[in-house]
């Protein structure tokens, strides 16, 4: 075992929060090859799977715009986006839908005014539909909105082909992947944020001091080992080395 670890290079040491030159070279390959996006590797991070992003980015952005507190966020839609908004301390606001996409004409202008990012879920979990995601990355344009677009489940349109919000520039505009739902490899915990080069920057910058993130304050108690399930044992393992 010892000779096997001396050939691993850097196998002892803390893995970079941002992911390897590798796993992010070969990310913004495929988004290439995906939807035709020219992204830098630059531009593009890991993260332990995409729940705790979707979990933790609200009180990241917090921190960089304090002025703003809320967090907008399909109306049928996954509940870690509000419960991401919710951890923070921040106000999440649905936001209506008309035939399934996001009625952005019937958000608040004071709701518009606060918002510290738009979620975006194309196709939609749970219901399927398909979102116009230029109007909606315009929008955030627009509005000096940042729109974080949850994209896991990009292969799976009833027509046509799979779409990412990087298709229409990538200002103002995070894309979210994961291999969980795509590649059926929920047990990786592996997944990837693209986009806006200061956004990015930026939760690089603070995601790789998160390793404690492991929210146990909000636990009155562990649970015992015998009643963890995989998953809740997979997810507080991933949790905690954010």
């Amino acid at each position: 075992m010892l000779r096997e670890l001396a050939k691993g290079i850097g196998a002892r040491g803390y893995p970079t929060s941002q992911g390897s030159s590798d796993l992010r070279d070969s990310a913004a390959a495929w988004l290439q090859r995906r939807f035709g996006v020219t992204i830098s590797s630059n531009d593009v991070a890991a993260c332990i799977g995409t729940k705790e992003f979707v979990g933790t980015l609200a009180g990241y952005l917090h921190l960089r715009t304090p002025e703003r507190d809320t967090v907008l966020y399909p109306a049928i839609s996954y509940p870690t986006y509000a419960m991401g908004a919710t951890l923070a301390g921040l106000r999440p606001v649905p936001v209506k839908m008309r035939d399934g996409r996001l009625d952005l004409a019937s958000i608040d202008a004071e709701d518009v005014a606060r918002a510290l990012v738009l979620w975006a879920n194309s196709p939609s979990n749970p219901t399927g539909y398909l979102d116009d995601l230029e109007a909606i990355a315009e929008w955030g344009r627009r509005h000096g909105v940042p729109v974080a677009s949850d994209e896991c489940y990009a292969e799976f349109t009833w027509a046509g082909a799979p779409r990412s919000i990087l298709e229409h520039g990538s200002a103002g505009v995070l894309a979210v992947h994961s291999c969980s739902k795509r590649s059926n490899l929920a047990g990786m915990r592996a997944g990837f944020y693209a986009g806006d080069e200061e956004l990015v920057g930026y939760l690089k910058l603070v995601r790789q001091h998160a390793a404690s993130w492991c929210p146990r304050r909000y636990r009155r108690r562990s649970p015992s080992p015998s009643t963890m399930t995989s998953t809740s044992t997979s997810n507080a393992s991933a949790t905690a080395i954010v």
